[in-house]
């Protein structure tokens, strides 16, 4: 008796890639067991102004591009003004570890200009000397935490996010991947 389902194979990525691929698959997702992680709780602060929000401080971040990447730079894209504040643009490339190629992450950040207290930002006379000067430099530093949130947990990304997903190593990769390498070994050595 026939049920309509059939018993499909169980196919290993050793079927599917070459041997050189599935050792890629498998450092790639090492790299991204690395990027998945928890940042450390320690350098983990809370922004009392933003409704206690949680953040990374930008030294950490930085921190964090110049461990996990080596080779990174930050350009700056756009900028410009708005409303009572300023925003900055930036590219965070970075030289991506397993392929060795040169990638990038957008972001954006921005930042309200600071004002005499009780002041308007619409009136140009309220806004304290040196605003913009401070600005700026903040704006930017919220960009490129913006941009660096695409790597993953260990760079902020789900601080204040709920119902996420929890990352996890697949196995069966990493050992195909093992099983490859022996192979690929093997064929080397026969030469």
């Amino acid at each position: 008796m026939e049920t309509g389902i059939e018993k499909r194979k169980q196919f290993n990525l050793s079927e599917i890639y070459d041997n050189e691929t599935v050792i890629e698959i498998a450092k790639t997702e090492q790299l991204n067991s690395i990027l998945c992680s928890k940042p450390n709780d320690a350098w983990v602060k809370t922004n009392k102004y933003a409704n206690n929000s949680k953040y990374l401080p930008i030294d950490k971040v930085e921190f964090l591009l110049r461990k996990i990447f080596k080779h990174f730079k930050i350009e700056i894209t756009g900028q410009g003004v708005a409303f009572n504040g300023v925003w900055v643009t930036v590219r965070v490339h970075y030289v991506d570890p397993i392929s060795q190629e040169w990638c990038y992450h957008d972001g954006i950040g921005a930042q309200e200009l600071q004002v005499k207290q009780g002041s308007s930002p619409a009136q140009l006379e309220s806004i304290n000397k040196g605003a913009l000067s401070m600005a700026f430099p903040i704006a930017k530093s919220f960009a490129v935490k913006d941009a660096c949130d695409h790597f993953g947990d260990i760079f902020g990304a789900n601080l204040n996010r709920k119902d996420t997903l929890d990352f996890y190593v697949d196995q069966k990769i990493i050992d195909n991947a093992q099983k490859a390498q022996e192979e690929f070994s093997k064929i080397i050595d026969n030469k």
